[in-house]
């Protein structure tokens, strides 16, 4: 009979000196270790009855004891290895919160993610870029933050600004240097430079070169898409004063609507909404002289139909330019709601859509737990303090595991009829006789 293979240390290293195989924060963890902060906290219904009891000291620490090994393996000679340690302290950082175990080692997290983007490759830059957005989602607007941007903005733009980095690197630097400006920043003239840095990049794609056969260059359009969403970000924490200057760009976007890359027409067509939204705001009677060529363009791109473009890619933009038309020509907004918990909040305005959408990008399936337990959230989008709930008001909350399935199937017949109304043939015999 074999003998078990001893357990060794996460530090241990293999035979040779050789890197050891990190276990990343798996999705398995996340669902452990947070289930009475997480899991049970932004859906009422997962309580159940017979559930077994959780030691939450015991679940914190061994979370801590992993995100410390980690921190380590960041440090690492071996590149997979610290791209490894890197991706599930982003996982672990968009799953609960974790301010106080960061608050500790935010200096040695920092250190750590200026290390990862000045002397890593493509992938393990994008990593870092991606956890430096989270550590300042986790850290909320304060001094700790500011010391944090301070330490990584340089190095953020450098790398943004840098022609023979890769594409990968300079679009995940750039989402990231907006969305920590966005979150850290109270000074002015960093918010200015911030977006002048943004700009600089985006306003490429309006003179982008052209072959002779009419087709636009997409070498560096994923840079500009994520260069103009994180300038438009900013632009909703401006003062009105520097959004009248920034409204000259209604005059320029509208080229970018006849881009090939769908991103880039979406990303113009939002920001074109935004900023009409913004211009009216600041004055009631803003006329704007190529209304009718630009709302021409736009119901063309509602109402897309080129048979070269994939079925997806149309749905999705006469989906988002119907929205977008309907802003522009008639000052709507088709409001949505979105649901975490016992809570509910509002998208009424594009501003607050912008920004619903990034920090969603960022956080994943976190942003739920995030809008419930992350104050500097709950302060972006004005839902007050977080809601905390006993456990008889929990308990009065939940349904059974059977009637949770008798309102499942309930649905599922519902749509079923329905849809089968709809795929039958012989509903529609009478239009043609």
């Amino acid at each position: 009979m074999p003998k078990p293979k001893k357990r060794g240390s996460n530090h241990q290293r293999g035979a040779g000196g050789q890197p050891r195989n990190v276990q990343p924060f798996s999705d398995e963890d996340a669902s452990i270790e947070t289930m009475s902060h997480c899991s049970g906290f932004s859906d009422p219904a997962s309580f159940t009855e017979d559930g077994p009891e959780v030691d939450e000291e015991a679940t914190q620490e061994d979370l801590e004891y992993k995100l410390k090994g980690f921190i380590d393996l960041t440090l690492d000679k071996s590149a997979k290895t610290r791209q490894a340690a890197l991706e599930s302290l982003k996982s672990a950082f968009s799953s609960k919160i974790l301010y106080e175990f960061i608050m500790e080692r935010r200096m040695t997290l920092t250190d750590s993610i200026e290390r990862c983007i000045k002397k890593g490759k493509s992938d393990e830059q994008c990593a870092a870029a991606g956890l430096a957005c989270l550590l300042c989602v986790q850290m909320g607007s304060g001094i700790e933050s500011e010391e944090i941007f301070k330490t990584l903005g340089p190095v953020l733009k450098k790398i943004v600004c840098d022609g023979t980095a890769s594409i990968q690197a300079r679009q995940a630097c750039a989402t990231c240097l907006g969305i920590c400006c966005f979150i850290v920043t109270d000074d002015i003239t960093e918010l200015y430079s911030t977006m002048e840095c943004l700009e600089n990049i985006f306003m490429k794609a309006y003179q982008r070169d052209r072959d002779t056969n009419g087709v636009s260059s997409t070498h560096n359009t994923v840079l500009h898409v994520s260069a103009l969403l994180a300038w438009t970000l900013l632009l909703t924490i401006c003062p009105m004063n520097e959004v009248k200057k920034k409204i000259e760009h209604l005059h320029k976007l509208p080229s970018l609507l006849s881009c090939d890359d769908l991103n880039m027409r979406i990303a113009a067509g939002e920001t074109l909404a935004l900023l009409f939204e913004l211009a009216r705001e600041t004055d009631a009677d803003f006329f704007y002289e190529d209304m009718d060529l630009l709302t021409e363009k736009l119901r063309a791109l509602a109402t897309d139909g080129n048979k070269h473009r994939a079925k997806v890619d149309k749905r999705k933009q006469r989906s988002v330019f119907r929205d977008v038309l309907r802003a522009v020509e008639e000052r709507d907004f088709p409001t949505e709601m979105v649901k975490f918990g016992p809570e509910r909040m509002y998208i009424d305005c594009w501003v607050k859509k912008q920004t619903y959408e990034t920090f969603k990008e960022i956080l994943g399936s976190g942003m739920q737990y995030h809008l419930q337990s992350n104050d500097f959230l709950r302060n972006v989008f004005e839902l007050g303090p977080p809601v905390m709930l006993d456990a008889a008001t929990l308990k009065t909350m939940k349904i059974s595991r059977f009637e949770r399935h008798l309102y499942n199937s309930a649905a599922f017949k519902a749509r079923t009829k329905a849809r089968s109304k709809c795929r039958d043939k012989r509903a529609d015999v009478g239009e043609f006789f």
